[in-house]
């Protein structure tokens, strides 16, 4: 084989070499357009590419800035911040210029001996090789160039760039179908915060700001109380009915404060027996008591720099109602078992639906703890006092329930109507657990009237509504002429109203109907009454 045909060997080799990188390179850039919703760290992928398969020392993209009148390094490979930072250049300045202005590639074999080559991000002077190639390519869209692809090369000048200037044409086309993508995924956004924003506009007379549903004027009063009392840290006192949304209301009371960031914490007062709600409330050390295996926080020390919901604070047991004051007064307790002195900064929210006054005279709470709770009182009006916002709770629940349940129930008028009638003693959470059965047990796609319970349609014998000041129901119900119940069915009737004006509470509904708790879980199982679970 003679010189010619083993330079003609080489050189063939050398060409299939280098095709092969540029269609392994162009095959890894184009597995990052799925990443084009991130646009620089997309476009910083693209260049490292180019680096680590072709081998260039220096790539940069410059594309026009937001002003339209000068070209800014949106990303680069081999360049530090500060030098990116300096590559800003007029729209006919220097190479860059150049290119962009012809929309023409432009290759300089020597930049040091190009007058247009300005050098301003400064990254050259590391170079210690006296050749420094430069190419430069225009990434044009829609027939638009909007900004130039530059390489460093570092090779002899006997090297030709036609190949090179090829393959970058090519990868500025990838770049401008990136900028567009991304120019449609913002667009899209866009439109989408602009959807939202006038959703929401539409929404404002159905939810108000903090998220609750209701539009009366009625709970008008409550946002107000909400906005007013939020910016502060004064301790919150929930007054209303079992079922009025006292839990939701110190929610926005919570995240309309500057404790938002910070912890919420519920505990329900009625939930746990004097004996376990001590150590959930302010924790216990190892030891100090059966079952003790480790230490534990309590619900105080959880909810520090924030808020915590108290929740049935007329169930307390006294010995409690004293620890509790301390903590209001001073934000000090301990632990059970452990004589250190806690300190926290902690807001307090506190419910009830029973009259405090009432159980203040009967002895059963604390006259100077029910002060210091009642610094803010909220009342919450039962859901017969906010009738308007009956057919606003019923859609809602509604469509959240046909969403759960993958139905697309509607509701007839008069179906409507006597639900806006009702005087609803289990106020909100009476009506959503309503709509759930309803909604799971439907036979059709419609809500009639007949779907009801039947004791719905017999106002003469519905549950006596609740009230915060409740009363013992009389010794006998009422009963339709020329009808007669069984004492069974009185007894479970006034059983179940009991549970359903205190939130299924058995020891403040046993208490309500003087009987002890034993006897309330007696007649429970007997009529075979269970809290509704949806």
């Amino acid at each position: 084989m003679n010189n010619l045909e083993k330079d003609k060997e080489y050189t063939d080799s050398d060409g299939a070499a280098t095709a092969a990188l540029e269609v392994q390179a162009l095959y890894r850039i184009v597995k990052l357009i799925g990443s084009a919703v991130h646009l620089d760290s997309a476009l910083a992928s693209i260049l490292k590419v180019l680096h680590d398969t072709l081998r260039m020392e220096r790539a940069t993209l410059a594309l026009l800035d937001e002003s339209g009148q000068h070209l800014a390094i949106r990303a680069s490979y081999g360049l530090t911040v500060a030098e990116e930072q300096r590559g800003v250049y007029g729209l006919k300045e220097g190479i860059y210029g150049q290119v962009f202005s012809t929309g023409s590639p432009f290759i300089v074999p020597d930049v040091h001996s190009e007058p247009l080559f300005l050098n301003r991000t400064g990254a050259r002077g590391k170079i210690s090789k006296k050749t420094i190639a430069f190419i430069g390519v225009p990434v044009i869209l829609s027939g638009v160039t909007v900004g130039v692809l530059s390489v460093d090369r570092l090779f002899g000048a006997d090297i030709s760039f036609e190949e090179d200037v090829r393959f970058l044409t090519v990868l500025a086309t990838l770049i401008a179908q990136f900028l567009s993508l991304n120019r449609a995924i913002r667009k899209d956004r866009e439109q989408l915060v602009l959807e939202n924003l006038s959703l929401k506009e539409k929404l404002q007379g159905r939810h108000h700001r903090h998220q609750i549903i209701g539009q009366s004027k009625a709970m008008q009063e409550v946002y107000w109380s909400i906005d007013r009392v939020a910016p502060s840290s004064a301790t919150v006192l929930l007054l209303g009915e079992s079922g009025t949304g006292k839990e939701l209301v110190a929610r926005a009371v919570h995240d309309a404060s500057p404790r938002t960031k910070n912890a919420f914490i519920k505990v329900n007062c009625a939930a746990l027996p004097e004996n376990l709600l001590e150590s959930e409330l302010f924790g216990h050390e190892k030891g100090s008591f059966t079952g003790a295996v480790v230490s534990r926080i309590g619900r105080f020390e959880q909810a520090d720099k924030g808020t915590i919901f108290l929740d049935e604070i007329g169930e307390l047991p006294l010995p409690l109602q004293s620890k509790l004051l301390r903590v209001l007064q001073e934000q000090q307790f301990e632990r059970l078992g452990d004589s250190r002195t806690r300190s926290v900064d902690v807001r307090i929210i506190a419910a009830t639906n029973v009259s405090l006054d009432r159980a203040v005279a009967q002895g059963v709470f604390r006259n100077d703890l029910y002060y210091r709770l009642n610094v803010v009182p909220i009342h919450l009006p039962p859901l017969r006092n906010r009738r308007d916002d009956i057919p606003l709770l019923l859609d809602h629940f509604l469509r959240a329930s046909n969403a759960r349940n993958e139905k697309a129930l509607r509701m007839t008028r008069e179906f409507l109507d006597l639900l806006t009638d009702y005087d609803w003693p289990g106020n909100v959470r009476e009506l959503q657990n309503l709509v759930e059965r309803l909604v799971i047990l439907a036979g059709s796609d419609v809500l009639r009237v007949e779907d009801l319970p039947e004791y719905m349609l017999k106002p003469e014998s519905k549950p006596m509504p609740a009230s915060v000041d409740p009363v013992l129901p009389s010794a006998s119900v009422a009963t339709p002429p020329g009808t007669r119940k069984s004492l069974k069915d009185l007894e479970r009737e006034q059983v179940e109203s009991a549970l359903i004006r205190n939130g299924w509470v058995q020891s403040r509904a046993a208490r309500e109907l003087g009987l002890t708790q034993r006897q309330m879980g007696y007649r429970m199982k007997k009529f075979d009454l269970h809290r509704p679970e949806y």
